[in-house]
Order: C-alpha cells, then structure tokens, then sequence
C-alpha cells in the first residue's frame, strides 16, 4: 500500500516565515529550511529574534490568516487523494497549521507544536519526534507502506531518500545542484504525473 508524504510550506501554500517577514519589514526572518539545514539552530534564531523584536505568537498566526494555498495546490492534493492516502509532514507548528489545513479542505498534518507563555511568549518548541519527517517514514513503512515523499528543503531530503521514490519540488538552485539524482518539478501538472508514475 502506497501513502505520498508531502512538505507543506513552499509545496502546498506559501513559506510563514517569510509572509511575517514581508509584513514585518525585518528581513531577518527570510530564513527558512531552504538555507539552514540545522533546523534546531534556525528555531533558536527565529525565536531570539521573535524575543528582540517583541513580536508574540498572535502577531504571527495573524500573518498566517491571511496566507492563502498556491494556485492550483487544492486541485493538486484533491487529485492525488483521489489516488492514494496523502500525509503532510511538516516542521511547522500546531499553533500555524490548522487555519492552513482548513484551506486546504483538512488534508492529514503531522507537525511540532511552540511552548507558549500565557501572555503569547515564544519560549521554544517541541519536535514531535527526532528527525521527525524522517523519523514518520520510517514508521509508516514499518507498518507496510511504500512510501513517495516530495518536499523542497534541506529536512526533506532524509524522507525522500528512504522513500520508494521521492521528488524535489519548487526547490533552490542549491538544493538541486547538490541532488541531481532527484527528479525535480515546477508545476503541479507535472509533479502529480511523476507521482503518479511512481505508485503503479
């Protein structure tokens, strides 16, 4: 049995932290998966950051309110669901993901959740698990699943290696310069023909 595991942010619907940059006007919060590997390492910047500024986790899910899912997404994951089971696996956090899910017509999410003070403080997160994405592959095909993993940053590459097959999507120049070995897609058209090639 096949189940596609799908990155959300930069896949599906725009990146949060750079919709809160451009609302913010501080450049700084740009940074995202796609140019740090060490994830732990960029939560620690974005919530040194968070702190400096004095931004709470309302400022943020406000931005997130107002993100809608890329043009063609919905019809994307519509489609692929029609084919297969879809789990969307994500280093984003419980307290960003449900209004995004709600857009997206309520697609399976697995994700981390913010340590949030009372009076909306970001004083650190929780991983799910340890290498989470990777971690969720492994699992599902422990239980007897095959396995098709697309994302576009550096913490997807360790789930769409030990897939079955698995896809670059929408990816930096750098990420696929240093992967040429992965198929990588632009447009949706393409990108649901290649997934469905890889569960017959």
């Amino acid at each position: 049995m096949n189940i596609v595991c799908l990155d959300l942010e930069g896949v599906l619907v725009p990146e949060i932290w750079i919709a809160f940059a451009e609302k913010t006007g501080i450049a700084d919060f740009r940074r995202t998966t796609r140019d740090e590997p060490d994830y732990d390492k960029l939560m620690h910047y974005r919530i040194d950051l968070l702190s400096r500024h004095g931004f709470k986790v309302g400022d943020i899910t406000d931005v997130i309110s107002r993100i809608e899912p890329f043009d063609g997404a919905n019809e994307f994951l519509d489609a692929l669901r029609e084919k297969t089971q879809v789990l969307i696996l994500s280093d984003t956090f419980d307290q960003f993901g449900r209004p995004l899910m709600k857009k997206l017509n309520w697609p399976s999410l697995f994700c981390n959740s913010l340590v949030v003070d009372a009076d909306g403080t970001v004083k650190g997160y929780r991983m799910r698990c340890p290498q989470s994405k990777l971690t969720t592959v492994k699992a599902l095909q422990s239980c007897g699943f095959d396995t098709i993993a697309a994302g576009d940053s550096f913490n997807d590459l360790g789930m769409i290696r030990a897939s079955k097959a698995g896809f670059l999507f929408r990816t930096t120049d750098e990420i696929r310069r240093a992967n040429p070995d992965l198929p990588a897609f632009e447009e949706y058209g393409e990108f649901l023909s290649a997934i469905e090639g890889a569960l017959s």
